[in-house]
């Protein structure tokens, strides 16, 4: 047999393992009985972290002697020290030839045809799919903040790519603030996208009446419906316009909730769409104005009324605001 051949193999765990509590605990046992045990000794429920403490280096096998050996952690934190020291070097000299690396790329990027316009003026882009184009464009480019106004209902495959996108733009390091409307808060897919884009970080407030839908990035480009069924955006790069928008969404933001977005992710009190319903009603708003304010159909609405007025015996709407207005908690 060579020299060669009489060298241990390499280990191969992780770089910077740390054992976890059942390997710190046998390891704790083996040097109790002075550092060594038998290799037959080991009992099938620690083979698992037997293996961690070798892979980590805490433990040495002795096939001469047929045993385990423990090796010193202050000589394994040197080491591993030193690994994870060499580790960080290199993924320091990686992240500073990254982006010559993808300078082709970043260039092909930035010469991508975009629709153009008149300087500082709108550009009018058609269709669900290339509006979600540009979109996706601009999250990609933005570096700092996204300031965005969601009324009413968002499709459930539209808030499945704004995930993706929104959570990427959240661990850039970017800011993403959003206003729903009660309603909007209302199904599943909003629930489950509100609450994994505030575990990124975004914050998330309700407004309870009526607003325009506006996205604004890095307060650069503006994005608003240009057309009834959103089927129509208008990309905004005016200043003057940009910053009237952007105050239009710093007053909504001031004014709007964020004990309902807490509710409404489960960590505060609900509060129903029929007790909203009653919550204007109580404060004097017809059928079409809480139908407007809370983003619902007059048809919707109105069933919530008959079933109100069924609840508190009232013949009118007037009466039924009238009781609902004593009854009310205004908390």
């Amino acid at each position: 047999m060579t020299a060669e051949q009489t060298v241990a193999p390499h280990r191969t765990g992780p770089v910077g393992g740390e054992p976890d509590e059942a390997a710190q605990q046998l390891y704790l046992a083996i040097i109790a009985e002075g550092g060594r045990i038998p290799c037959a000794g080991v009992a099938d429920t620690d083979r698992g972290p037997l293996q961690q403490l070798i892979d980590i280096g805490l433990l040495m096998v002795n096939p001469v002697d047929r045993c385990y050996t423990a090796v010193s952690p202050r000589s394994v934190s040197d080491r591993l020290g030193a690994e994870l020291r060499s580790e960080a070097t290199r993924l320091l000299v990686r992240a500073e030839n990254l982006p010559g690396a993808l300078d082709g790329l970043t260039r092909a990027y930035d010469a991508m045809p975009r629709p153009s316009g008149r300087a500082g003026g709108a550009v009018h882009v058609e269709g669900h799919v290339h509006i979600r184009q540009r979109i996706s464009q601009l999250v990609s480019d933005c570096r700092s903040e996204v300031l965005t106004a969601q009324p009413g209902h968002r499709p459930a495959d539209t808030l499945q790519v704004a995930l993706l996108q929104d959570v990427q733009l959240l661990q850039r390091g970017c800011s993403l603030r959003t206003i729903y409307q009660p309603v909007a808060l209302a199904e599943p897919p909003a629930l489950a996208y509100a609450a994994e884009v505030t575990r990124h970080g975004s914050l998330i407030r309700v407004l309870d009446e009526p607003f325009q839908r506006l996205i604004v990035f890095d307060r650069t480009v503006a994005v608003i419906s240009a057309s009834e069924d959103n089927s129509t955006a208008a990309f905004i790069s005016d200043p003057a316009t940009i910053a009237f928008l952007v105050g239009t969404f710093e007053r909504d933001w001031a004014r709007a909730d964020t004990t309902e977005a807490a509710a409404a992710l489960g960590q505060g009190p609900a509060r129903t769409i029929p007790d909203r319903v009653g919550r204007l009603l109580a404060r004097g708003l017809t059928q079409r104005a809480v139908a407007t304010r809370l983003g619902l159909s007059e048809r919707t609405v109105a069933a919530h009324i008959s079933r109100l007025r069924d609840r508190y015996g009232a013949q009118t709407l007037f009466q039924l605001g009238w009781l609902m207005r004593g009854a009310r908690d205004d908390r």
